[in-house]
């Protein structure tokens, strides 16, 4: 591993221990449920693995966009469990 490979894991770790994420439950178009997960501070590239993983997991759909996961359905029960496992801190999530 390159040193520059490196300093990014470990900023990516950081950034972990630090953010404060909220899980809530939005109504979308047609009165869709979709749970939203927002305070993500995620690059792109992560953002979409760390949104490809939740979906596999959760066998749903759903799209990464400007720091904000989006996923189909009521996910709220499962998500938290999910991004600690992904190394987030369960003090940091709020679920709504």
């Amino acid at each position: 591993m390159s040193t520059n490979e490196e300093m990014k894991d470990v900023l990516t770790k950081l950034d972990q221990e630090e953010a404060r994420i909220t899980v809530k439950l939005e109504f979308r178009r047609f009165r869709k449920m979709a749970t939203v997960i927002e305070g993500l501070n995620l690059g792109k590239e992560n953002l979409q693995a760390l949104s490809s993983k939740l979906k596999r997991k959760l066998a749903t759909g759903g799209t990464a966009k400007e720091g904000i996961v989006i996923l189909q359905g009521d996910q709220r029960s499962r998500l938290a469990e999910l991004l600690v496992a992904e190394g987030f801190q369960r003090e940091s999530i709020d679920v709504a």
